[in-house]
């Protein structure tokens, strides 16, 4: 299918957004409490969402039969992501943070293909072995390495995973409601989580954001949470998943080389093995079979 241009637009917008945030988030976890950190985020984005959708009329309401289903998709859409990968990406490198955090789509492929009974060809199995080698490649090094910890890796692939499902479960979504209605909601209930989980478990570690922190914050409120994520939860329910490959495909590079020239974090060759292995997997798991690009660019009789 053709994508508008209000469509490509926000692809372009959402990678760039997205992808440079990874060092971004690194560096304001870097000494802060991390939940704490996501949870100012969120806070500040919040009433810049709200804000959006009263100047566009939108309606805020959404019927009280559709709120199960608005919880479910809160919970794996947000409430694991949001935790899982502000924790990990303070003990992982931003770069190896967004590479395993970008295997989404590979998860969400094999999860469309047993849950939801999508039909994956050969190629696309193939693909999944080699999303597989470069997280092991990634693990293997992590493991090797004195200062490496695997425990964030599970954390960013377990992120990956619940994403995933969250993902199949928007395109299905039965909530008749705006789209920015639903994310409003869903930040709310996630801006609520992440506070809790702060206090309970970080309030000792509470202090004052030095300038380039509040930066750091600011820009996630903004970019990620008035922005971004409600980017991403529009197209993801509007459009099937090969035209959300062309952001996601590009969001782990930007990770990887920005954090490396703004954090100077050391690529080893594992990373390099690692995106070039991710980045083959999504585009095999994703692409069309060339019967699909042909019927697409065919033109259609009057």
């Amino acid at each position: 299918m053709s994508l508008s241009r209000q469509q490509l637009v926000l692809l372009v917008l959402l990678t760039l957004v997205w992808g440079i945030n990874w060092p971004i988030m690194k560096f304001g976890v870097t000494g802060f409490p991390p939940l704490t950190f996501r949870a100012l985020c969120m806070w500040l984005g919040l009433p810049l969402l709200g804000g959006f959708l009263w100047l566009r009329r939108v309606p805020f309401t959404i019927g009280r039969e559709h709120w199960p289903e608005l919880a479910l998709l809160t919970v794996f859409n947000m409430f694991f992501w949001h935790t899982l990968a502000i924790l990990a990406v303070q003990s992982l490198s931003s770069g190896r943070a967004a590479i395993l955090g970008y295997t989404m789509p590979v998860f969400s492929a094999v999860i469309g293909a047993l849950w939801f009974g999508q039909r994956l060809v050969t190629r696309a199995w193939a693909g999944v072995a080699a999303a597989a080698l470069g997280v092991v490649l990634l693990l293997w090094h992590e493991i090797t390495t004195l200062s490496g910890r695997p425990l964030g890796v599970a954390m960013m692939l377990v992120a990956a995973a619940t994403w995933a499902v969250g993902t199949q479960l928007m395109r299905r979504t039965r909530i008749a409601a705006p789209t920015l209605a639903i994310s409003f909601w869903m930040t709310v209930a996630t801006t609520l989580w992440m506070s809790t989980l702060a206090l309970l478990f970080e309030r000792g570690q509470w202090l004052a954001p030095n300038p380039a922190q509040w930066a750091a914050i600011a820009y996630n409120a903004v970019g990620v949470f008035a922005f971004a994520q409600v980017a991403w939860l529009v197209l993801a329910r509007e459009l099937p998943p090969i035209a959300s490959t062309l952001s996601v495909m590009f969001i782990p590079v930007l990770g990887v080389f920005s954090g490396a020239w703004w954090l100077d974090e050391v690529l080893h060759w594992q990373d390099w093995t690692a995106v070039a292995l991710v980045m083959l997997s999504i585009a095999t798991v994703l692409w069309p079979p060339r019967s699909a690009a042909a019927r697409v660019a065919a033109p259609r009789g009057g």
